[in-house]
């Protein structure tokens, strides 16, 4: 049975696991940022998690594993994006 890409949306985005992952992800560019820059670490790590957590938890039914890892995918980055937010705030407001 094929998940639809809404469902494999929503599944993604309720995954406390990945949202872990991903603020671990941002505090480790914060912290490394003046070596290693911004962008380049956050793509990457958004790619390895879209990656690992469905090659490492149930698999997907035959020939969803791609859809899976483009819906993990543009989550990341949409999380990526607010946790970004919620720190320029954070930083804003403790200058």
């Amino acid at each position: 049975m094929e998940t639809s890409a809404a469902d494999l949306l929503i599944a993604a985005l309720a995954d406390p696991f990945r949202i872990g992952l991903l603020v671990a992800l941002f505090a480790t560019m914060v912290r490394t940022r003046a070596a290693t820059g911004t962008l380049v670490p956050l793509l990457a790590g958004a790619v390895f998690v879209a990656v690992i957590i469905p090659a490492t938890m149930k698999p997907p039914a035959p020939g969803e594993y791609l859809g899976v890892v483009v819906a993990g995918f543009v989550v990341n980055l949409a999380v990526l994006c607010a946790i970004a937010l919620l720190w320029r705030i954070a930083e804003r407001l403790r200058r």
